[in-house]
Formats: C-alpha cells, structure tokens, sequence
C-alpha cells in the first residue's frame, strides 16, 4: 500500500471570497453525477498505487461543463477504482485577481471544482482543446496551478501536462509549455496512459526512483509514454530552421526509440463505450442545456476546409439500440428535456429516419424534445424534421451551404446546388417553419467579391421562396458568416488566409447588399465577425514553435479568453507578434496569408492523422482546378469505391455503418 498525503481542500479559503466575484456557484461544484473519490483510492488495489488527472476545458464553467470530450474521460477514468478525474475550469478576471491576492497563506491555487484539491498535486494535468484560442487559457491556468510555465522548468513533483483535442494535431506552438499531446480519440487512451504512470510509480517507489537507463524519473516517465508511439513529447524532438527562407528545415527525434512519427488513437466500437452514463448536470447556467449523444464519429463528405472530418476518419456509426439505451439513460439520469443527436452531418447516419421515428414514439407526449443539430442540406427531408418536431417544438432550421457561389462549393467541395438550397427550403416553409438560418464562410480559397455578393443573391431568393410557398409575409432568414482559417491534416493545409482588411470589405459590401434592398432587407438578418480574430487563429492553427512566444507575450500583456469577443485584443496579439518574432526572419503575415508548397516542411508533418500527404495534395490541386471550371468532385467514399486517402489501411481500420435493421422499440419512459 503506497499512501500519498492528501493535499488540503482550498475551499475553506475559498468559500469567504466568493461573494466578491460574479457567478460565484460555478466555483462550487458538487452537480449531479458528479465524482469526489478519496485521494489514495487506489491504496486497497493489488498494485497499491493511485493515478490522479486533472481534466480541464481551457473556457469558463458554461462553456467547459458541457463538453462531451472532457464528461467523457472524467467518467471513463473514474470507472476504475485506481484512478481519480477531477475537473477545473479557466476562471474569470475577478476570481483570478482574489487568487493571486490570495490571503496569510499566499496565492490561492487553481483547483479542482469536485474536490477543490490544487491541480498542481495531480499526476497528470489534461486539457482537451477545440480551439487554439484557448491557449493563453491553458497559460493561465498553469501559472495558477503553481507550474512552471515551461516545460523545461518542471520538476519531480509538478504534474505531467497533456493537451488534447482537435488542437492537439498541430501542438507545435504550445511544445514549449506542455509535457505531451496526444491526437486521436480519447477514450482507450486515456487508460493506457494511466497504466503506464501507474507501472512507473510501482517502480519509482520499488527502486527508490532510479531506472536502469539514468534518466530522471520524469524522463522515464515521458519516455515511456513517448515510446507508445500514440503520444508526443516535444523535448524528445529537435527543429531545425532554413536561415533564408524561415521554413522548418526538419524534425527529428532527439534520443533513441522515440519513434520518428506519431500516430492518432481511433475508438473502433463506439458501442462498447456509451459515454457518457451519467451526464453532468451544471448548477449554473451553461451553453448547452441538454443530455447529447454521439450517434456516429467521423465524415468522409471531404469538405476541403473541414479539419474535423479529415481528421476523426473514418466514419463509425453506433447502433440504433445503443443510441436508444443511450437516450433512455441520460435522460432518466440527469432529467434534461432536450435531447441532442450529434455528429458532423447527423443527418447522414444511415438509420436517421429510424432513429428519429423510435425516438418520437417512445417520448412523444413527454415533456422530452429532439434536435439534430448538424444537417446537411442534401440530406434534410420534412418527414425526419417532422419527426424531430413532433412533441410540438419547432425552432428554426440551420443550414451550411458554405460558398456563396456554385463556383465556390466547388472549389470546397461542398456539392451543393442552389437548386438543392431552394427545394429543401421551400419544403421547410411549406410545412409550417418561419425561420432558416444560413451558415457560409469568407476568405475561402479563390474567392472573390462575386462569390461573396452571391451570399446576398441566394438570401433573397430564400426569402422569396418562402413568401411563395407559405403564402405569409413573416419568413425570415438569418445569414452567418465566419472567416475561413486553414486547418492542419486538410486540403487546405497549404493555402493562404485572407487578409483581414479583404475580409472585413467584402462584409461590408455583402452588408450593404442586404441592406439596401427594401422588399427583402428586413428578412435577412445578418450576422458575423471582422477578420482580424481569424488571423490570429490562423497563426495558432498552422504555427511552429516560434509561436509559442507569441502566446506567453500576448498572456503575460493580459491575454484572457481570446475566443470570446469582449476579451479578444486584435493590437494585443499584433504587437506581440512583433516583440516575439524579432530577429526570426518571419512575421505574422508570413504564417498566415502566405501559400505553402508542396515540398515544404509542415510543423504537423510529424503527427500521422492517417491522411496520405500525396492525397491531401491531390485534393487541393483538384480544388485549384475546379475553380478553374473543371467539373471534379469528390464523394462520399461511403458509397463509391475507395479514394485512397490513407486513413484505412495506415490505421488498420475500416468504415463502419449500417444498416443494422434493428428497431428502436417505443418502451416507456423511466
């Protein structure tokens, strides 16, 4: 039995300060299902030895608590009787400054909400991120902990710092302030790395820490991990620069067996792992107020801009039956009324039409709604929006045609029609909707005013199917628009951003467009941001190490919760831009609006998403030719024969989907 002193609880220190500071019960934690497990739990096991995480979300409580990615570790680790999850989230402004104050005990330290233990006494340290905005988050947090900022700076007793999530496919500008990163899904890995700390403190307290090859433990630690070949360890990589042209001359590992590539983790059987059981239910008021299940990972569409369904293939669908006990199950467990079916195109699941007609019968007269959040315009038909309907609530319908011109869904390989727009939209309005709501980009690859200007066109001719069809003169739709930023592991990979002030002017003319026409400008409600947030994503999407000075400029100056507009500094981050690459050669124009080659070395190449880089490449030449007017699209390899995009024989695995031809039968709530 190896026993480690259990840290004190902060909240007592805690708890008097947080009538100072505004939302004071997302501090407090104790939701729903949640978990608070004693601190040597693992001492009665036959190994003796207990693995703690600290899982974070890099955002306030509102926006972290409902994240599937984190519920889902926190619940999958606490499953085994040897491992503690705990979660922390960034705090806001106010609180931070009564920590750093602190009291005659000194700075109160970030904390775990479900036991408010200091994350800074937990083996392992984890942050899944969907954005890179979240970076000077994570910074924060670490500092807080009473981390050394720098991964160099670490010690024994500091945790070990992973990051993960789609971010993780390109950590290169956070290598200087993270232990590892591990690309892929989570769910197995998470317990292999456990098993591997576990396996290491067995030894260290065996053999009074000393290992046979005189690394330090905490080396042997990473080492061991980075020998699995699934998780990467910066400090075990050297980069090397070209003096003139600022491109990355190579990446090579630094010590032996630290294998030269590192590959993503993929959940084969999303049945075998019905996550989450025991939905959280948050005390304050969050983003999402709804139990959400995964009714199928990964998309082989091959949107070209799209880095998550490059980069989650292949497609795994679960079954209908397991979606249904899933269902049946948060919902009785958390008593949420909103059910969310999730995916990347839910709609393209291929018993949808079952799922929703055994989910509309089993819960219709409840109090329980449905929703599909992510429908494709080619897959919508009424009968399955009805039945998603059928409880009586009926919001607006979303769409995402992209591209405002056909020219453009071409060139991103959105096939989708103006045709196919206007039919699935005149059924909606016919059928009793009121509200559409559009989704499209700017700044994507070979645009133009025109393709912009078309966003308006297409508007319009929404609205006036509408009128047409419903006979009612209060139908509306709302245009959203957001910049394209080049993402790692996609076609787009080598293509160059938008410079903000294009951006920002062809906005203005497609605002003025909408505005200007008196028989349907007040229908179209309009909607999106400048351009300079983009370009700092870009930066942070498809940067090197160099970045990483950027990001401890840019925090050190005040930088706090980048994705959210009020806290954003466009000036912040250009200056630090200036201040961090000085003398380097490159700039943040030169990350951001320039096009890459072939040849050039990738700050990502080293992380295998399973995507042959070749294809990737083809793909982009095939968009550069469409734009051009070749007629070249690329399907669902779901039904066609095979792409060769890599993913399946480089990750030994295949697509899964149905149909299965089970039914969901229409049992009674619980």
């Amino acid at each position: 039995m190896r026993l480690q002193p259990e840290p004190e609880s902060v909240f007592p220190r805690l708890e008097p300060r947080l009538a100072s500071v505004q939302k004071p019960i997302q501090y407090v934690g104790g939701e729903l299902n949640s978990t608070h497990k004693e601190w040597n739990c693992g001492a009665e096991t036959e190994e003796g030895v207990t693995v703690r995480w600290a899982l974070m979300y890099p955002d306030a409580y509102e926006v972290g608590l409902p994240n599937q990615g984190v519920q889902i570790l926190y619940e999958v680790l606490n499953e085994r009787d040897w491992l503690i999850a705990e979660r922390t989230y960034s705090v806001w402004p106010d609180l931070e400054q009564v920590m750093r104050t602190g009291d005659e005990q000194g700075p109160i330290p970030q904390f775990t909400v479900d036991g408010h233990r200091p994350v800074g006494s937990f083996d392992l340290f984890g942050i899944s991120f969907s954005t890179e905005l979240g970076y000077t988050n994570m910074l924060n947090a670490i500092d807080l902990a009473g981390i050394p900022l720098h991964a160099v700076d670490r010690g024994e007793g500091d945790p070990i710092v992973i990051a993960g999530g789609h971010a993780s496919f390109n950590p290169e500008p956070i290598a200087d302030f993270i232990d590892a990163a591990v690309p892929g899904d989570g769910e197995e890995v998470v317990l292999k790395i456990s098993e591997v700390v576990r396996e290491w403190k067995q030894h260290c307290a065996d053999n009074g820490g000393a290992f046979d090859s005189g690394r330090t433990p905490r080396d042997e630690l990473l080492f061991r991990l980075a020998a699995t070949g699934g998780v990467y360890v910066p400090k075990f990589y050297d980069v090397s620069y070209d003096d003139t042209s600022g491109e990355i001359a190579a990446v090579v590992p630094n010590l032996p067996g630290v294998p030269a590539r590192i590959r993503k983790h993929t959940l084969m059987d999303l049945d075998a792992w019905p996550y989450p059981a025991k939905p959280l239910v948050p005390l304050a008021e969050t983003v999402h107020e709804r139990f959400s299940v995964e009714i199928f990972r990964g998309c082989t569409r091959g949107c070209r801009f799209c880095q998550a369904g490059m980069i989650t293939r292949p497609v795994r669908e679960r079954s209908i039956t397991t979606i249904g006990d899933m269902v049946e199950n948060g919902i009785r467990k958390s008593g949420f009324e909103e059910v969310g079916l999730l995916s990347l195109s839910s709609a393209d699941h291929t018993e949808i039409a079952e799922v929703a007609e055994g989910l509309a019968d089993r819960y219709e007269g409840s109090n329980v709604s449905l929703s599909l959040p992510s429908t494709r315009v080619d897959a919508f038909n009424i009968s399955l929006a009805n039945e998603f309907s059928r409880n009586g609530r009926r919001s607006g319908l979303t769409f995402a045609p992209e591209g405002g011109s056909e020219r453009l869904r071409k060139v991103i390989n959105k096939m989708v029609t103006e045709e196919d727009l206007i039919r699935t939209v005149a059924a909606a309005y016919s059928h009793g909707w009121r509200q559409v709501k559009l989704y499209f980009m700017c700044g994507l690859p070979t645009e133009t005013d025109e393709d912009v200007l078309g966003i308006a066109d297409l508007a319009k001719k929404v609205i006036a199917k509408g009128r047409e069809v419903s006979g009612r003169n209060d139908i509306r739709c709302t245009v959203s628009i957001g910049g394209f930023v080049p993402k790692s592991h996609t076609p787009f990979q080598w293509a160059a951003q938008l410079d903000p002030e294009t951006t920002d002017e062809r906005l203005r003319q497609l605002r003025d467009e909408v505005r200007n026409d008196k028989r349907y400008g007040r229908a179209i409600g309009f909607r999106y941001h400048d351009g300079k947030p983009g370009l700092i994503e870009g930066l942070l999407s498809r940067g090197d190490r160099r970045v990483g000075r950027i990001i401890e400029e840019v925090w050190r100056d005040g930088g706090r919760f980048d994705g959210w507009s009020e806290h954003f500094s466009f000036d912040r981050w250009s200056e630090a831009s200036e201040r961090g690459l000085e003398g380097t050669g490159v700039d943040l124009l030169w990350f951001t609006t320039r096009e890459r080659g072939y040849d050039e070395v990738l700050p990502w190449d080293h992380l295998d998403s399973g995507l042959d880089k070749d294809w990737l490449w083809g793909d982009w030449e095939d968009a550069l030719a469409a734009a051009d007017g070749e007629d070249i699209e690329i399907e669902d390899c779901r039904w066609t024969p095979c792409y060769d995009c890599g993913v399946c024989p480089e990750m030994s695995t295949e697509i899964q989907i149905g149909p299965t031809g089970q039914k969901l039968l229409p049992l009674s709530v619980v």
